[in-house]
């Protein structure tokens, strides 16, 4: 029998309100205040707790506060990434993130999703999907990523974009829904 955790990991119905999931998020959130409250004058506390946060955290990885996430430990970061103001993470599935990747002011990254049936909704349970960033993606602000996007190497996501499908590499996508304007210089 599978826990929540790993149902919940794995893209199936899960119930948040387990002890488990409760007591990962709250470490969380406490390692977030923390974060958050971290001044300028304390780099090398802030960049510890970016690690404790995020275990793939890298001392190339730079976040401006605030930042919110559900669970830090399920974001992969695979290089240098620099996550600008106020963006959230809503990492219920693993979000995947390439090397030289740059977050906008506002980015919203979610993973979780509901059942779309209102009876399956009631009962509690919550779904996830993975989403994967490649390298050298640019994300510009207010971008909103919907659960299960791929965004490809070398991609450009335009500001206030809702990008609910895969985007391929090499391009400016731009827009509500999110499509592919054209091709960027590689």
């Amino acid at each position: 029998m599978r826990t929540e955790k790993q149902k919940m990991l794995a893209g199936a119905p899960y119930d948040p309100l387990d002890a488990q999931l409760v007591r990962e998020r709250r470490r969380a959130r406490l390692l977030l205040k923390a974060l958050n409250d971290s001044g300028d004058d304390q780099p090398a506390e802030r960049q510890r707790l970016i690690a404790e946060l995020i275990p793939s955290a890298g001392p190339d990885t730079w976040i401006e506060p605030p930042f919110y996430c559900d669970y830090g430990s399920n974001i992969l970061l695979r290089g240098k990434v620099f996550f600008n103001f106020n963006c959230i993470v809503l990492d219920v599935a693993q979000v995947s993130v390439g090397a030289g990747v740059l977050f906008g002011p506002a980015v919203q990254i979610y993973t979780a999703s509901h059942p779309l049936d209102a009876q399956q909704r009631r009962s509690g349970l919550e779904l996830g999907e993975a989403i994967d960033i490649g390298d050298d993606v640019w994300i510009g602000g207010g971008a909103i990523l919907c659960p299960g996007v791929q965004i490809g190497a070398g991609a450009v996501i335009g500001a206030g974009s809702v990008v609910t499908r895969p985007v391929p590499a090499g391009v400016f996508a731009a827009g509500n829904p999110c499509r592919v304007m054209r091709q960027v210089a590689g």
